[in-house]
């Protein structure tokens, strides 16, 4: 089970990257209710107007460069969007048995592929790649045409005699061969494929949860038929929020979120709710884990939108999302290529 557990959470929190595709996942069981307007401020960029109508976000993995597993690429994999049957050359596969290990586990798009990928995206040369590390508030941007159009055998495939183009894992190549300990660069990041910057910088923070007493829980939450457990707070800016939990046979099976604003105002609620999927709840922050593993996450972090919270569902099959302080907005799926 703590195998499981660490898979999970490395899913969540490696890195996300967007692009103008749709994904429909499974998400929590979700409950919410209005928010007034003047309630949740939301960040305006007059410079940049973002279509987030098609809006899909990715993870960005941190995958062995084979030699012995010295080094590690950095690589976000587009699979879950671009469907093509034969994303990669053919000629790839007709002579497996005669060439490395190494060769079959990383392979680079040849032109043709690299544009038929890009097509299949909506990209052009002329678009970039932003990775924003919310954590240490650090913004890169990568012109696409800089970037290696790759493909890496996936990590269920490694241990099979011979692959197919389903086997691959393919998208873009951000390093190659960096030093074990990359990941801690890219563990609290989210990236974006297109030709403007989505991110507001500096506004997200690591939620921090603390326990509170029984009479926050019978101010904000309703009558459950399960038992209530824990209840924490936590702050943001000028919103407070507060998480029950809630036990059956002596495990915490459900949560609900309630955000109040600064008039002490219910603005939002949410139920968490790990049933009917092949998730748990993830462990909460300087509760169930150290300083060092944060893991709820909330702010501002899209231009012209609400703020954001993510972090609660901890997936083993399937993509995690970024859920908003507004019963209006969609949730963002991370594409994360978690294929079984």
């Amino acid at each position: 089970m703590k195998k499981k557990i660490t898979i999970a959470l490395s899913l969540i929190f490696f890195q996300l990257a967007v692009i103008s595709c749709k994904k429909e996942e499974k998400k929590p069981i979700e409950t919410v209710i209005n928010t007034p307007n003047d309630s949740v401020k939301t960040i305006k960029a007059a410079e940049e107007k973002i279509d987030y109508k098609d809006f899909t976000i990715y993870n960005v993995t941190v995958i062995s460069s084979g030699q012995k597993d010295i080094f590690s690429d950095v690589f976000i994999s587009v699979s879950d969007i671009y469907k093509d049957p034969m994303p990669i050359q053919e000629e790839v596969f007709k002579n497996q048995k005669n060439v490395s290990p190494d060769e079959v586990r990383y392979i680079e798009l040849d032109s043709k592929h690299r544009r038929k990928m890009l097509d299949g995206l909506h990209l052009t040369e002329s678009d970039s790649l932003y990775v924003y590390n919310y954590q240490f508030n650090k913004l890169q941007k990568i012109p696409l045409n800089k970037l290696k159009a790759v493909a890496y055998l996936d990590f269920y495939s490694m241990e099979s005699e011979e692959a197919d183009p389903g086997s691959y894992m393919v998208g873009f190549q951000v390093k190659a061969h960096q030093p074990q300990g990359i990941n801690s660069q890219y563990e609290n990041a989210v990236a974006y494929f297109g030709n403007k910057n989505p991110f507001v910088e500096g506004k997200m923070q690591a939620i921090e949860w603390k326990k509170t007493g029984a009479d926050i829980s019978k101010k904000y939450f309703t009558h459950s038929k399960l038992k209530p457990g824990n209840t924490f707070q936590a702050q943001y800016e000028n919103l407070n929020y507060y998480l029950q939990d809630y036990v059956e046979n002596e495990a915490v099976t459900e949560r609900k979120l309630v955000v109040i604003n600064e008039k002490n105002e219910k603005i939002f609620e949410k139920t968490i709710s790990n049933a009917g999927m092949d998730a748990e709840l993830a462990p909460l922050n300087g509760i169930d884990t150290d300083a060092a593993n944060t893991i709820q996450w909330t702010g501002y972090l899209f231009k012209g939108k609400p703020p954001v919270f993510f972090g609660f569902i901890a997936p083993y099959a399937g993509c995690p999302s970024i859920s908003f302080i507004d019963k209006t907005e969609k949730d963002f799926i991370i594409n994360c290529d978690n294929r079984h």
